[in-house]
């Protein structure tokens, strides 16, 4: 049962009180099913819920909400209900990326080291997030969504930092992306879209060169973005959502 009390819309622990979310969303009480949900989905894809994770939010959130009668045991959100929860892993040499979103918004992101081989010897662990690999993240978290001239936007001036060339190149990323815009702009239906995931899986590997994503990196691809787009809105989970995350997760390993 959806969750529709009135008086959990004043008093109660909303998603925007807890997470960095917006609109309809951010006005929701956190219901006891939402965080079960989350939980399933942590399980399922890291194989344990996560310390300090979306999901141990939820459930302290929830089970608040529920002590204080805003909402009962069986209560999902709306938004929930419809859009559902996602976690995902982006594995990438040295470190794992894991991206969590309620409704379509991105709640936490967060990477972890993992040990790799350097030839043949012990362990090593890399830190720093390139930008490459905050594209490919970026295809695992919304890599079904059609890409946009935004999108194309915000892909170009992740190129044009990562590798320190204005200059296009022919059948790079960049490129790419801009022929993906242009062919949806006039593509009616959704399942004959070029998708992100179509342009940004193994973005790493099609970068001529790459580089530690900073805040300055993340400034300038969220401008390039919002500029673009009508609506002056970034993607949830998009191109600048992910650069940003990666940007501030080295900013916190320094």
């Amino acid at each position: 049962m959806s969750q529709d009390h009135p008086q959990a819309q004043d008093a109660a622990i909303k998603y925007g009180d807890v997470f960095d979310v917006s609109g309809h969303l951010s006005k929701k009480p956190v219901a006891p099913e939402d965080a079960a949900m989350m939980q399933s989905a942590e399980t399922r894809v890291l194989g344990q819920t996560q310390p300090g994770g979306a999901a141990s939010v939820m459930q302290s959130a929830a089970t608040r909400n529920e002590r204080a009668g805003y909402v009962a045991h069986q209560d999902v959100t709306d938004v929930t209900s419809d859009r559902g929860v996602i976690v995902t892993e982006t594995r990438v040499p040295g470190r794992r990326i894991i991206t969590e979103a309620v409704g379509g918004q991105v709640v936490e992101q967060y990477s972890e080291p993992t040990p790799i081989e350097a030839g043949g010897g012990r362990g090593r662990v890399e830190s720093a997030i390139t930008i490459g690999e905050a594209l490919e993240a970026t295809a695992q978290t919304v890599g079904q969504k059609p890409v946009t001239m935004s999108d194309a936007s915000a892909i170009m001036a992740a190129e044009t930092r990562a590798t320190g060339n204005n200059v296009l190149t022919p059948g790079g990323l960049a490129a790419t992306a801009q022929s993906a815009a242009a062919h949806n702009a006039s593509c009616q239906r959704h399942e004959d879209k070029v998708k992100l995931a179509d342009v940004l899986t193994g973005a790493t590997a099609k970068l001529p060169a790459d580089k530690e994503a900073t805040l300055q990196d993340a400034e300038g691809v969220a401008s390039a973005e919002l500029r673009n787009n009508p609506d002056a809105t970034a993607t949830p989970g998009g191109v600048a959502a992910s650069v940003a995350a990666a940007a501030r997760l080295n900013q916190s390993t320094k």
